[in-house]
């Protein structure tokens, strides 16, 4: 079997925001029991990242070392069409990933004690993000 759904949410800018909770509604809603679940970021200036979900301090410092790894503002850009902080949000993108892939077993996704999944918005704007979640298995 094979469900899909379209996740749209809109972020404040910058930042980690935890899906998690969204794919574990869609992986009960689907009746999979056993197989995979793959969420796909249809963007690129955002990405997808597993990371710790216990404490937010952990979140933080990704977040501040991506601004400090692609900085804005940098002089050698040319694609800042968007603004400063356009050519940085696509290769903090690329650096990351666009898709995750999650084990599910027994109507649940086998994500470690700490692991929740995040969309890492890489914009300093509010945008809508789409996330496409398809569920293969039984």
């Amino acid at each position: 079997m094979v469900s899909r759904e379209i996740l749209t949410l809109q972020t404040r800018g910058k930042g980690t925001y935890e899906i998690s909770h969204d794919a574990k509604r869609f992986v009960e809603k689907s009746g999979i029991n056993d197989g995979i679940i793959t969420v796909f970021n249809r963007h690129t200036s955002s990405s997808l990242v597993l990371m710790e979900n216990a404490d937010p301090s952990a979140r933080t410092d990704l977040e501040n070392f991506f601004d400090h790894l692609v900085p804005e503002g940098t002089p050698y850009f040319t694609h800042t069409y968007e603004g400063a902080d356009d050519m940085p949000s696509h290769i903090r993108m690329a650096l990351t990933r666009s898709s995750e892939t999650i084990p599910v077993a027994n109507g649940k996704m086998l994500l470690g004690t700490w692991q929740g999944l995040f969309l890492f918005e890489h914009r300093n704007t509010p945008h809508y993000r789409e996330l496409v979640m398809t569920i293969i298995g039984e």
